[in-house]
């Protein structure tokens, strides 16, 4: 009698569930492996509105440098996966996942960083467009200072304007006030520069100010309208009932595919875990944050890969029915049913590729797990199920017919 089926299939089934129990212990140890959204882990919320000067007209493409400006200043903050977006024609939603300092988020986003070196006369040398680099460093004296790296243009009129204006002041201002004002002990000609405080500054002081001018002075001034902490607990509801959701989804799904397909429901159940893995795992590997709308995108992709397995196979029950071996019925079943599972897959894809180009952040994030998951679901059903089940029809045990619901 035949037992290579049983064999291979019991061995597959086992690396199946030694890869759950990894991922799961995986997460339980490291759970920073799960980049959750704001709305899983609580953050912070800022709306900003534009304030332009009397006379200046606020464009499409100032909201847009600011939304870039604004994206810049967050990485510099650390703060993974923020949703940035445009509201209306003047307004910019930030949200960031994690934080829980307004203060901080509100210093970071409001303040216009516009930088201006004045020469004695009034006049300005060059400003922070001029700027290539900005770091934390310290004097000889041990005292901390941001030191200034300029582009090759910045470079010469630096370079330009200490040469003449040697033994004056050139006045250092950020938005305005003047934050240094040192004298030209020397012509400056290496294009580099340093901001000094008097009476020394902190650390965290230079390394905020550096971070600012790094992510660039924005194209128009913007008032804080409203800010919003999401609690943690709130966060943590959300996500407790997301893992309630997807439990008591998969169960269900495991339930009527067992009892309503037998044998193949059994392989539908190994494969769908094995689905499972593979997106978490891509996910984590290109660090997709996790938010409610993504967690509904894993749902919805679960769901198809379960549509694809019982077109698979109610075309082999078909076969089964013509009096087809099982071989043959696996083989034809399959053929029959790729047609039917490419085209709904793509035009989903497509509709993943719509989503990501015109979306914001959640939403783009809704297309990413989606279009993981169908990809994901394609190979399991059309891959990894067709070994499974030809595993089976190998086996005299495996195939017989009463464990096909045929």
């Amino acid at each position: 009698m035949k037992n290579n089926g049983r064999i291979k299939l019991t061995l597959i089934i086992l690396f199946v569930i030694a890869l759950v129990v990894l991922s799961v212990g995986m997460v339980i140890h490291y759970p920073s492996l799960l980049k959750l959204g704001l709305d899983l882990q609580g953050g912070v919320s800022v709306t900003l509105q534009a304030d332009p000067e009397e006379g200046q007209t606020v464009t499409e493409e100032d909201m847009n440098n600011l939304s870039d400006i604004m994206s810049n200043r967050v990485d510099e903050f650390g703060v993974a996966e923020p949703l940035i977006q445009i509201e209306g024609e003047d307004r910019i939603i930030v949200e960031l996942a994690g934080l829980d300092d307004v203060q901080a988020a509100v210093e970071m986003l409001g303040t216009t960083a516009k930088l201006e070196f004045i020469d004695p006369e009034g006049n300005l040398v060059l400003d922070g467009g001029d700027l290539e680099n900005a770091y934390v460093s310290q004097s000889n004296s041990g005292n901390y200072e941001v030191a200034l790296e300029f582009t090759d243009e910045g470079a010469k009129a630096f370079g330009d304007a200490t040469t003449k204006y040697v033994n004056q002041i050139i006045d250092i201002q950020l938005d305005g006030e003047s934050i240094s004002a040192p004298v030209v002990q020397n012509p400056i000609t290496n294009g580099k520069a340093v901001i000094t405080f008097n009476g020394g500054a902190t650390y965290d002081d230079c390394a905020a100010l550096a971070s600012l001018l790094r992510g660039g002075a924005l194209p128009v001034n913007v008032v804080v309208i409203e800010e919003r902490v999401v609690g943690p607990e709130l966060g943590a509801d959300s996500l407790n009932k997301s893992y309630v959701a997807i439990i008591y989804g998969v169960i269900a799904v495991f339930l009527f595919m067992i009892v309503y397909y037998r044998l193949p429901g059994v392989l539908t159940c190994v494969s769908l875990l094995l689905y499972g893995m593979i997106l978490f795992w891509v996910q984590c590997a290109i660090n997709v944050t996790w938010t409610l709308p993504g967690i509904a995108a894993f749902l919805l992709s679960l769901g198809m890969a379960v549509d694809a397995n019982i077109i698979i196979f109610e075309r082999i029950k078909d076969e089964l029915r013509k009096g087809r071996t099982m071989t043959a019925a696996v083989d034809s079943g399959f053929q029959r049913a790729f047609k039917a599972i490419l085209d709904s897959n793509v035009t989903t894809l497509i509709a993943t590729v719509v989503l990501f180009y015109f979306g914001v952040s959640s939403i783009k994030g809704f297309a990413i797990t989606l279009s993981i998951g169908v990809l994901a679901s394609m190979f399991t059903a059309i891959v990894f199920t067709r070994f499974l089940l030809k595993f089976c029809a190998a086996d005299l045990k495996l195939s017989k017919r009463s464990l096909y619901r045929s």
